[in-house]
């Protein structure tokens, strides 16, 4: 299996909007998102993300904030730990907090999930995005599963 972690941010003149260019910013906007647990199967690579073709069903674990008051700071935040076994993603979202916040309460939240699994952490890889609203925002962050 292959995974790739992405994120994206952007704005828009409405939710929809504003969600749709941030998944384009991600580079996963022309696909169709199938929302999964946080399980990675066993010798899960995680590879850059590739071209995927249009239409096509992917399966992904996805962090999303929205605000449309103007100067919310939002952040999403997605952290992926691996070990010999398998692995755990956590999703993780925020309004005007700290983005280093976000990022280590994701990462403490995925290092728990290994720990009640038993399983050693070989590598934890954290992906984030954060924006200053002007009007309408949306930032995301996901593990796309490529098969």
């Amino acid at each position: 299996m292959n995974v790739s972690i992405t994120s994206g941010k952007s704005e828009g003149p409405t939710r929809l909007n504003a969600f749709d260019n941030a998944l384009l910013d991600a580079g996963i906007g022309d696909v169709n998102l199938i929302p999964v647990s946080s399980i990675l199967p066993a010798g899960t690579e995680i590879v850059e993300l590739p071209s995927i073709k249009a239409g096509k069903m992917v399966n992904c674990v996805l962090a999303c904030k929205h605000s449309d008051q103007k100067g919310d700071l939002i952040s999403a935040a997605i952290a992926v730990a691996v070990s010999d076994d398998f692995g755990c993603v956590v999703e993780h979202s925020g309004l005007n907090k700290d983005p280093e916040k976000i990022k280590k309460e994701a990462e403490s939240m995925v290092r728990y999930m290994m720990q009640v699994r038993g399983l050693d952490i070989r590598e934890i890889i954290i992906a984030h995005e954060s924006h200053k609203v002007k009007k309408e925002a949306v930032v995301v962050a996901a593990v796309v599963y490529l098969g």
